[in-house]
């Protein structure tokens, strides 16, 4: 299959809102349509990541449409929208980020940022989405983000939504521990974040047992395309060598966000009761555990979900370790609605 073709572009939305944000249009010429009802996929990243973690579910998705056809799938491009502390964004952010987001980046930042970037309230990306037939996919704390990017006016217009593991759980009992019980924030801020090169990056993170459970592509493109050339601000006297886009500062302040994984919670049953929402978990419940999961489904969502995939061989991290299994689920979801809308279309 010939190579997705991708430009790149940069959000600005001052000044009504300080962070910009990085985004990648994707589209294959053969397999893409400019039919006015083709869909537009809008993906959005989990932390620590970068919007083009997603390109091997992007390689993949496209191997499916073209080997087996999917005649009732017709896609116009996807997009891929970096958080504004992460990726690209996070280089061009670098100095903002340091006014009052470096103890706790709020989840509903990544919501605002794809809310602005949607609405078309900025400049920079020449395509109005208000025309468009817009399918949000988002991964772990990009799942909450696309939730809460419902939340704010005017109203994005999404066809259907598919969250991916959303990092989101209940609320519990007085005197419980929390469903989520690791300290990702301390996690990120005793990792190594800094290497002589992208190759030693590469073997470093290749020989750890963390990462040898990732898709050997994944981390190909995390070494690529999440690393950044030294010196930083969080590295000045760091003259060669590369490090992290997203800071790990900013990684750990991302964690430390609790407030939007709950109203993300809390409205996810008015989400369902408005439009499509599709589940995808991984069957490892590595971090999240099944029980949460479920109350996410049964009391957050009210029961009132569309489908629920478990993607085998996958744990919370299901785009880096699965992106061949995650594409086969999302190219379910997308052949389900195909088939609902043409028989809406009948009646």
């Amino acid at each position: 299959m010939d190579a997705l073709t991708y430009e790149s572009y940069v959000f600005d939305p001052r000044p009504r809102y300080p962070l910009l944000t990085t985004a990648k249009r994707y589209w294959h010429p053969q397999l893409f349509s400019d039919d006015p009802d083709a869909l537009t996929l809008v993906f959005t990243h989990g932390t620590g990541f970068h919007k083009e973690q997603w390109e091997p579910t992007f390689e993949h998705l496209c191997e499916l449409l073209e080997r087996s056809g999917h005649p009732n799938i017709k896609l116009r491009e996807i997009w891929s929208i970096d958080c504004p502390n992460h990726g690209d964004a996070a280089i061009l952010n670098e100095e903002e980020l340091s006014w009052g987001y470096s103890e706790v980046f709020g989840w509903e930042e990544y919501g605002r940022s794809v809310h602005a970037f949607l609405a078309g309230l900025g400049t920079g990306i020449p395509v109005d989405f208000n025309t468009r037939n817009l399918v949000g996919v988002g991964h772990s704390m990009g799942g909450v983000a696309l939730t809460l990017a419902n939340t704010f006016t005017p109203t994005i217009n999404f066809k259907y939504i598919v969250l991916v593991e959303p990092m989101t759980y209940h609320k519990p009992p007085p005197g419980q521990l929390p469903a989520f019980k690791l300290d990702l924030a301390a996690g990120a801020l005793k990792r190594r974040d800094t290497w002589p090169s992208r190759q030693a990056a590469l073997e470093s993170l290749e020989s750890r047992p963390s990462f040898k459970i990732w898709d050997p592509r994944v981390l190909r493109v995390f070494v690529e395309q999440g690393l950044r050339d030294l010196p930083t601000a969080l590295h000045p006297d760091e003259k060669e060598g590369v490090t992290l886009k997203c800071a790990k500062t900013q990684e750990a302040a991302s964690y430390r966000d609790n407030l939007g994984r709950t109203r993300a919670y809390k409205f996810l049953g008015v989400l369902c009761s408005s439009l499509p929402v599709h589940f995808i978990y991984g069957e490892i419940d590595d971090y999240i555990p099944r029980d949460a999961k479920n109350r996410v489904l049964k009391e957050a969502a009210r029961g009132k979900y569309a489908s629920l995939t478990r993607v085998p061989k996958a744990g919370h991290l299901i785009v880096q370790m699965q992106p061949c299994g995650l594409a086969n689920a999302i190219a379910a979801v997308l052949e389900k609605e195909a088939a609902r809308a043409s028989r809406q279309s009948k009646l």
